[in-house]
């Protein structure tokens, strides 16, 4: 299929549920070069209507992380555009209007289930081995039951009706045609209780209003595309053409996750990766360089990556995000710079005045001499801290069980609000859930990040160095453990 270079229009659509994640640069940036080659617009959108999960902070970091790459959109939240509003959560109107279309022309329709009663029938579903979906109890209400229920104020979501019979079939440009029995096509919830959209009704929504030309995303949304495609029907509208991007995997083929790699962008900057090594790493995944680019050094620039980039040299098996491969692509990056750019880029990141300037002050009643500072805080500035059994393992305590609460305590710090009360508040009911003193609980902690016994102020540390980083630390101590203990027996 040959693309039309008129009126090209992508869109990334990041929720800002936490840090910016290296997925979300990835599809980014296949989008961006997509918009450049062909004279288009590259579109920002926040979708934000996930309430629960929101983290307010996380939208201007998403923007901060992409631009850090050089990544930059024409449309979105912070520059405007023809087409706004550009955050889902200020497009609640629209969403109604065109949900109310819908139950109109009888492609949709309330359903008054409860959450128990649809844990109900999933728990049985599960137990009958067939595949979870929702059994149409509301389908098929009459007005006068909906009246009624609507009078009685009891809450409702909308859902699509996917028609009992047939098949939907639509193009992946990079796979062809694929088509889905409508028997493994669930009816979808369109609208939340909350009388928030779903993700399949406002992103249907909003890229046929923003005039979205191509649907660039990952694979993992194969799935969901016969749901949108039907949505395009109900409304009468024409779809989009839809690419959808091999997932990046870890080393074992499994779907990237931050449980085996480090997934926020704001450790890449923070642990001191040059932007042009990550954005030439993204680049590197899928193979959508041209082959002698890329057996030449595999080193090239984004301005190069629009010259020569090919959406249709993408491989479909998941590229692997090879950390070890980015680390030396980044020592490539950082010994081709001169001594005055090497020391400029430490300025930037790990010798920057801010930061310098937060881990003086926690020690500076801690020392007698200024040389006494690399003592206290090499931690700060080390890649990797590996303390022995020796130093991390409390008293009267198993290798094992320590490993399980190191666990439990990374699970706590992932969900936990970044601020020093908030992680004392959790990790001390960690402790008291599994029977944990305080002072093994926080010297564990302490010993792992630091690897001493004896540091600057834990919770302190732990707001200087940052989350991603501290999560960082704690996976691979975890994993390094495990490693060791496998190695042992």
């Amino acid at each position: 299929m040959t693309i039309s270079t008129e009126n090209i229009r992508v869109r990334i659509a990041p929720s800002p549920t936490g840090d910016p994640h290296v997925g979300t640069a990835y599809i980014g940036l296949i989008n961006f070069l997509y918009a450049r080659q062909h004279g288009g617009k590259f579109v920002l959108r926040i979708e934000d209507t996930d309430r629960a999960r929101f983290v307010a902070t996380s939208e201007q970091m998403i923007f901060d992380a992409l631009r850090w790459l050089g990544i930059e959109w024409d449309e979105g939240p912070d520059v405007g555009g023809p087409f706004g509003p550009y955050r889902q959560s200020e497009r609640a109107a629209i969403y109604r209007e065109y949900v109310e279309k819908l139950l109109a022309n009888d492609t949709a329709y309330r359903c008054f289930c409860t959450p128990e009663e649809l844990e109900a029938v999933r728990r049985q579903q599960m137990a009958a081995k067939v595949p979870p979906r929702y059994p149409g109890t509301c389908r098929n209400l009459t007005n006068d039951q909906i009246q009624l229920k609507l009078f009685e104020s009891t809450p409702c979501t909308i859902r699509m009706k996917v028609p009992v019979e047939g098949s939907t079939t639509f193009r992946d440009e990079l796979r062809g045609e694929i088509t889905f029995n409508h028997n493994n096509v669930d009816d979808q919830v369109l609208m939340k209780s909350d009388g928030f959209p779903t993700y399949h009704l406002a992103n249907v929504v909003d890229d046929h209003l923003m005039q979205i030309s191509d649907v660039i995303r990952a694979e993992e949304w194969i799935s969901s595309t016969p749901k949108h495609v039907l949505l395009y029907q109900f409304f009468g509208w024409d779809a989009p053409r839809f690419w959808h991007m091999p997932l990046l995997r870890n080393q074992d083929k499994s779907k990237i996750s931050k449980r085996k790699n480090p997934v926020s962008l704001v450790y890449y900057r923070q642990a001191g990766f040059l932007p042009e090594a990550m954005i030439n790493f993204l680049g590197l995944m899928g193979g959508g360089m041209p082959a002698e680019i890329n057996n030449a050094s595999e080193k090239f620039t984004l301005q190069e990556m629009i010259e020569h980039f090919n959406i249709r040299n993408i491989r479909l098996g998941g590229p692997v995000f090879d950390l070890t491969k980015l680390r030396w692509l980044n020592g490539e990056y950082l010994r081709a710079l001169t001594p005055e750019a090497f020391y400029a880029e430490l300025r930037k990141s790990v010798l920057a005045d801010e930061y310098l300037s937060a881990i003086a002050a926690l020690v500076q009643t801690r020392i007698e001499t200024l040389s006494e500072f690399g003592n206290l805080t090499g931690f700060f500035f080390s890649d990797n801290v590996l303390p022995s059994p020796e130093v991390f393992l409390p008293k009267k305590r198993m290798l094992e069980e320590t490993l399980a609460f190191a666990g439990e305590q990374l699970t706590v710090l992932e969900a936990a609000e970044w601020n020093a009360s908030a992680i004392e508040a959790a990790l001390k009911q960690l402790g008291e859930q599994q029977g944990w003193s305080v002072k093994e609980n926080f010297m564990l902690l302490r010993t792992i990040l630091t690897g001493s016994q004896m540091s600057p102020p834990l919770l302190e540390s732990m707001m200087i160095f940052g989350k991603a980083r501290t999560l960082d630390r704690l996976r691979r101590f975890i994993d390094a453990q495990k490693k060791l203990a496998a190695q042992k027996k």
